[in-house]
């Protein structure tokens, strides 16, 4: 069986985990792109520093197919994580930005 390259695609992916799972939360999370493509995100979550060593470690370690990307490193992802800080007023240097489609606080 052939599988379409749009059955396999970030946004049939998008689509179809939206139809499957209606009643859960959904956050999308930011991927860096070389053609800054980053939207606005509307969730975000204060890290420390502990946090932030620890995302950046495990990156590093299991995303090898990224490696030899030449934005791929550790001041990439703590620099957008910086910013996101900003743009919440995180107590602390860094936060991490999802985009939330639809989300129940209770």
């Amino acid at each position: 069986m052939k599988v379409s390259s749009a059955a396999s695609s970030p946004s049939e992916t998008n689509r179809l985990t939206w139809n499957t799972f209606r009643d859960h939360t959904i956050l999308e999370y930011e991927i860096p792109k070389w053609d800054g493509d980053l939207g606005r995100p509307n969730v975000y979550v204060p890290l420390d520093e502990a946090a932030m060593a620890r995302k950046v470690e495990l990156l590093m370690r299991h995303f090898g197919s990224q490696r030899s990307k030449h934005w791929f490193d550790e001041e990439t992802f703590r620099g957008l994580a910086r910013l996101r800080a900003m743009e919440c007023r995180a107590p602390g240097r860094y936060a991490e930005a999802f985009h939330a489609r639809k989300l129940t606080i209770s």
